[in-house]
């Protein structure tokens, strides 16, 4: 599984980044979201439901997953 993210969306909440910052980091100069690490170990139940919480905290829902087929609208 992979994040996608949309800085054009993004409001820059930071929360994504404070909740799993191995994943998320924000943009030093925009303030808006950066994928660190894009690809996820989705076997891993705890991983999904931490990805679950970051995508649902979003108060713009800038966050989606996808596999490697859908990745970023594909």
């Amino acid at each position: 599984m992979y994040i996608d993210a949309d800085p054009g969306l993004c409001i820059g909440s930071g929360q994504c980044a404070r909740l799993l910052p191995r994943h998320f980091a924000q943009d030093e100069d925009s303030g808006t979201v950066v994928v660190v690490d894009a690809e996820v170990n989705s076997a891993d139940p705890a991983v999904r439901a931490r990805l679950v919480e970051v995508r649902d905290s979003c108060p713009v829902a800038a966050i989606e997953f996808a596999t490697t087929g859908e990745r970023n609208g594909k």
